[in-house]
């Protein structure tokens, strides 16, 4: 099992930076609609592991579906580096895209698939 550590993200610019308390081990790979389009691979954070530094005011909310998620993305460069939601058992929670970490070696971690077209 990995241990919890500090890790620093952004979008491409650097306009929406942010830090995040994970351990990577439980990344996917989603294969909905949005997810498969973009690349992302995702880890799951309560809200409170979770810091946004600067750029609330460049993010733009774009929600599709169900509308239960907030895909938040740059204004500037486009990237969705990660979005808000609530989880399965109510509480906040936020999708970090582990493309957008500083110095995160992505081929160093166990991916795991899930059908995010039948959600």
């Amino acid at each position: 099992m990995s241990e919890t550590k500090n890790h620093a993200g952004s979008c491409h610019c650097g306009k929406v930076r942010y830090e995040v308390a994970t351990d990577l081990g439980q990344a996917i790979s989603c294969n909905c609609s949005m997810c498969a389009k973009k690349g992302s691979v995702l880890t799951f954070v309560p809200a409170d592991q979770f810091k946004l530094l600067s750029g609330q005011d460049g993010l733009t909310d774009y929600q599709f579906n169900k509308k239960t998620i907030h895909h938040l993305f740059c204004s500037t460069c486009g990237v969705t580096s990660f979005a808000r939601g609530t989880g399965p058992d109510g509480k906040e929670m936020v999708a970090v895209n582990l493309r957008c970490l500083d110095d995160l070696d992505l081929s160093s971690l166990n991916v795991t698939p899930v059908d995010g077209k039948s959600y």
